[in-house]
């Protein structure tokens, strides 16, 4: 069911690979509430997914960027901004990668040139997503930023790897910029930390079914699917939650609040 909370707003959907992806089902939920999405993906996402095939069916450009490189964003913003003739009013940031993680590589034992592009990617690119849209007035006022993260910010998850260091950083660049973000233009930015989903990056940790059902027991509600998931982004997209910024909100079934459940007992 939709209910118009995005009607005549605009905004980017970054990293949806296919329907597996959380930004995919974030796009679909925009664009059902009435927004006008522009999706981007890095070139190899291009092809190696299937973005050009969402793009189509919700009538949205589809603009090409590695979001690691700032002459990349500084065109995805010029482009997004002739499109839309005006500032954006939602920005969804959903791109992550580790080559240790991919190689296998425990975490004291990581690749240091891998680690940088695992911080990258994953963190320091929202970083440089928000500076070059704030630099280009690509935000409009009372806009909201969304990220995504994973409770291996906080916690333990030994498979996880340097991905737990990207995801922590994410959440602090969130919160600085968010600050700034917040005084100058009303905009809010916020991290939601999804329970485990079978993504084709979730998939590729070592471990990832174990996970899935360790979290799906321990959660009274059971892991949070990526459909729900977009339900929640799309709501913080909206002006129901204009007063909500620097938060990692949990999206979990109530994983982060629990310390033992009695189906594992």
């Amino acid at each position: 069911m939709a209910y118009g909370l995005l009607k005549g707003k605009c905004g980017i959907i970054t990293g949806a690979l296919d329907e597996k992806s959380i930004a995919w089902h974030v796009a679909r939920r925009a664009h059902e509430e009435g927004a006008h999405v522009i999706m981007t993906n890095a070139p190899v996402a291009l092809r190696l997914g299937k973005p050009k095939e969402l793009a189509e069916s919700l009538s949205a450009p589809l603009i090409p960027a590695d979001l690691t490189q700032l002459s990349d964003i500084e065109r995805l913003y010029d482009e997004t901004l002739r499109h839309t003739g005006r500032p954006i009013d939602f920005l969804l940031h959903s791109v992550g990668m580790s080559p240790n993680v991919r190689k296998g590589k425990a975490y004291p034992e990581i690749d240091y040139e891998f680690y940088f592009k695992t911080l990258d990617v994953s963190a320091i690119s929202f970083h440089k997503l928000l500076q070059v849209g704030r630099k280009k007035g690509a935000f409009a006022r009372g806009a909201s930023i969304v990220a995504l993260s994973y409770i291996a910010a906080q916690r333990v998850f030994p498979k996880y790897g340097d991905m737990s260091d990207a995801k922590a950083l994410l959440e602090s660049i969130a919160r600085m910029f968010g600050y700034f973000l917040g005084k100058e233009l009303g905009a809010r930015v916020n991290i939601v930390s999804q329970s485990p989903t079978p993504t084709t990056a979730g998939t590729g940790i070592a471990g990832f079914d174990k996970m899935y059902d360790y979290a799906h027991k321990m959660s009274p509600l059971g892991n949070a699917s990526a459909e729900a998931c977009a339900d929640f982004v799309v709501a913080l997209f909206s002006d129901l939650t204009r007063s909500i910024t620097l938060q990692t909100l949990y999206h979990d079934g109530g994983f982060s609040a629990m310390g033992i459940s009695e189906d594992l007992l």
